[in-house]
């Protein structure tokens, strides 16, 4: 009845009361919705997309790194039985060219290839095998060039080929801080390498597009951001925005690798030249050529301290090798130069960075983007100088730790905790492994213990540490928001809530946090996941650690805005004030009051339906010259590890038998989704500590499978202890920090480290192999 009086018969309950009806919201860890399909084997990714009539695309790929191109013949190709279409640059309806960052790279190649794997011709045939085949009788005829392989080469030769108009350089950044000219009391430097690292999805590159009726096109991909590359088709197709229109498949893991285009305009173009469905599937070899990689790097460090201990100054230049594209590579410079010397105070600091162009394989994003390259050196120069200065290496660390307050190199003020030094001492609270003497070795524990290799001969012993800093969400002016749309309405009588976001699922458990905040804002237990696509706003890249910062924000603004709305409605027929209602098990309740009404009684048969953005704080982009900013970075987490080693010295084997990580997570949405990506983050930094590095020789990749190619395995992976700690940062959303990144970042660093311990070798490079270790005696 209109005007009702609340409901007395019953005794009031409190909001927080009654939203202990409701399960599965934030602070509670529910089970993802997509976890049980996939355990299963039931979960459809892109890859089994299927359409009636359905052609096969197939991409011819250079097998030069660096060739001109004098010409292009099809006529054999399109004459073979089953062949649909064979598409060169010719036939490419709008621009020839797109990129992330930098608009540098061609859809199909014209007058040159740039790196071995460059697309130069697509085919359609009614069966992938027909276009494979139809692939081998395209003829081109190169001019093979001579390559340019070494990216500190390309900074500084002005002789080399300029394999782009603007040259090599594809972004140079210094930072300046204090007195570059500082001196201090102890000094030791190095030059430290980082190997070329593949982001090693299980999912291949693969989509389904779909010509549609008003001259436009559907397609159904695996990536991590629909908006972007629907505007960068867009622009190849000829086409408005609207008449290309993404919808998110199945992802089977991105790390970075999906935020470049792969087979997206291809795809696109076949299908609308054919008139039919085309599906694209890289097999694992065209995979490694299909997507960027992990940016090695060159870095020569310097770092000079007091004799108690107190960093002086820190010198560096790195160089980044983005290969033939520019993909993320200015990105990658900002983050390495601005993060450079890590989570620690400095009052001198000289840094220059250079991102370049080679005919090496295209680089771009990968889980800890810039930040991985520095903090292997930074912090295997803090054990270097801890060991000159006949310091605990904690302790060091602890010391120069930045905290709450402190500034940057790029002068920014952390204007929210940084609890550097208290993650360290968590992490030397938790018990370390005990070796036990009295009863038997069972060598299955050791280095290659399996094989039986060794029953403990030469086998040491180390542990290391390492802390880092890694900035969240994009930076440097960046306009970083996302869009959401939430929807409110009586189903089957009880409330539901539907939330429609572009933000990609990529394996990191948003739905989950998405239904989550829906659940505690507006107080239903049902919330439904709209399908991702381009028909809402913009909700950026999964990728920098961001969407449960920049989407779960939008979500939050769009709930609070249903809210709003149902709220005046109360309020206007109960005689209640809106600012004292609160949403909490499926009921309306008032501070003074109590319970008022039923949310479906409310709503009846009305939707309410709003959507709204979130935009972080503001940043700004460093200075040219000497790289200050009021706030490059939105917010920077901070993540530390402790690894313990064991090292066959006599066969270079390394056993990684513990791995415990603490981290800042600001606010654990999901605890139990946090703690699997901090799981999930430290297996991708052992990888590359120990065993994962794209071998390249002259511009050719020489192990893109993975038989060559080794990732860590369950067997691989050590006992973890994982210490989650919550300093809620006043800026974003319910105190939330990034969580996805910075585990990855910290745990290589530290095992390198315990490597070092163990062995006593100063080891400059990573992954470390076998032949960097042997001989070493215990």
């Amino acid at each position: 009845m209109a005007n009702q009086a609340p409901n007395q018969t019953s005794p009031a309950r409190t909001p927080q009361e009654l939203n202990e009806l409701i399960t599965g919201g934030i602070g509670d860890s529910p089970l993802r919705p997509d976890g049980t399909l996939k355990v299963r084997g039931e979960y459809a990714y892109s890859s089994d997309l299927w359409a009636e009539d359905m052609l096969w695309g197939a991409t011819l790929r250079s097998p030069h790194p660096y060739a001109r191109i004098n010409s292009i013949d099809i006529g054999p190709a399109l004459k073979h039985p089953g062949v649909h279409a064979v598409l060169t640059h010719e036939d490419v309806p709008g621009e020839n060219i797109y990129g992330l960052k930098v608009a540098d790279t061609p859809v199909l190649a014209e007058d040159v290839v740039r790196y071995k794997g460059e697309p130069v011709a697509l085919v359609a045939a009614d069966h992938p095998e027909t276009a494979r085949r139809a692939l081998e009788k395209i003829v081109v005829d190169y001019e093979v060039l001579e390559p340019v392989t070494d990216p500190e080469q390309a900074a500084h030769d002005d002789t080399l080929p300029k394999l782009h108009p603007e040259g090599n350089v594809v972004r140079y950044q210094p930072i300046t801080s204090g007195d570059p000219e500082a001196e201090a009391d102890v000094v030791v430097s190095d030059v430290y390498t980082l190997g070329m690292q593949d982001q090693a999805f299980l999912g291949p590159e693969s989509g389904l597009a779909i010509p549609a009726e008003d001259g436009g096109v559907d397609l159904f991909i695996a990536t991590q951001w629909l908006h972007v590359d629907q505007k960068q088709t867009a622009r190849a197709l000829g086409l408005p925005v609207e008449k290309v229109r993404f919808t998110m498949s199945g992802v089977g893991g991105a790390f970075g690798g999906r935020e470049d285009l792969s087979m997206q305009i291809h795809s696109c173009m076949l299908a609308l030249h054919t008139g039919k469905p085309v599906k694209m599937v890289y097999n694992r070899e065209e995979s490694f050529y299909g997507h960027v990689h992990r940016h090695p790097a060159k870095m020569y460090y310097e770092h000079g301290a007091t004799k108690d201990g107190k960093l002086v100054y820190v010198k560096a230049r790195m160089y980044f090798d983005g290969g033939a594209y520019a993909s993320k590579t200015p990105v990658v410079v900002s983050n390495a130069t601005s993060l450079g010397v890590g989570p620690y105070e400095v009052p001198n600091v000289r840094i220059e960075g250079w991102g370049l162009y080679t005919n090496n394989p295209p680089c771009g994003a990968m889980r800890g983007l810039g930040a991985v390259q520095p903090a292997f050196a930074y912090e295997l120069q803090m054990d270097k100088l801890a060991k000159a200065l006949g310091m605990d290496p904690v302790r060091l660390r602890q010391l120069n730790a930045i905290e709450e307050g402190s500034t940057t190199p790029t002068g920014q003020v952390l204007d929210y905790p940084a609890p550097v030094a208290e993650l360290l001492e968590r992490l030397e609270r938790l018990p370390l492994p005990q070796e036990d003497h009295t009863t038997p070795m069972d060598i299955r524990g050791l280095p290659g213990g399996l094989s039986n290799t060794t029953h403990g001969e030469g086998v040491v012993r180390g542990v290391g540490y390492s802390v880092i800093i890694k900035n969240v969400s994009y930076a440097e002016g960046a306009d970083d928001y996302s869009t959401a749309r939430v929807r409110l309405q009586v189903i089957g009588g009880e409330p539901v809530a539907m939330v429609h976001t572009a933000a990609a699922e990529v394996g990191q458990g948003l739905i989950t946090v998405q239904q989550q905040i829906a659940r505690s804002e507006l107080g239903v237990e049902r919330v439904n996941i709209h399908p991702n696509d381009t028909n809402v706003g913009d909700a950026g890249s999964s990728s920098a650690s961001r969407q449960t910062y920049i989407t779960g924000g939008a979500v939050k603004n769009a709930c609070e805005a249903v809210r709003d709305v149902l709220f005046e409605r109360v309020a206007q027929r109960f005689g209640e004030q809106a600012a004292d209602l609160s949403l909490s098990g499926g009921k309306v309740v008032s501070a003074a009051t109590g319970f008022i009404v039923d949310l479906v009684e409310v709503l009846g048969d009305d939707v309410i339906e709003e959507t709204r953005e979130y935009h972080h704080l503001r940043t700004y982009e460093m200075d040219p010259v000497t790289g200050q900013s009021r706030r490059v970075h939105v917010q920077h987490a901070f993540s530390a590890h402790r690894a313990v080693v064991d090292v066959d010295t006599e066969l270079g084997l390394v056993k990684v038998v513990q791995l415990d990580c603490a981290q800042d997570v600001g606010k654990a949405i999901n605890p139990d989704a946090v703690v699997g990506q901090i799981h999930g983050g430290s297996a991708q930094g052992l990888g590359l500590a120990v065993m994962e590095e794209i071998k390249v020789t002259d511009g050719q990749i020489r192990n893109a499978s993975f038989t060559d190619y080794l990732i860590p395995t369950i067997l691989d992976m050590p006992p973890m202890a994982v210490d989650v700690i919550e300093k809620a940062d006043p800026n974003s959303p319910y105190g939330v920090r990034g969580v996805g990144e910075p585990p990855t970042i910290s745990a290589t660093p530290a095992i390198v480290n315990a490597i070092r311990n163990a062995t006593g070798l100063e080891l400059t490079h990573t992954p470390v192999a076998p032949d960097q270790l042997c001989g070493v005696q215990s």
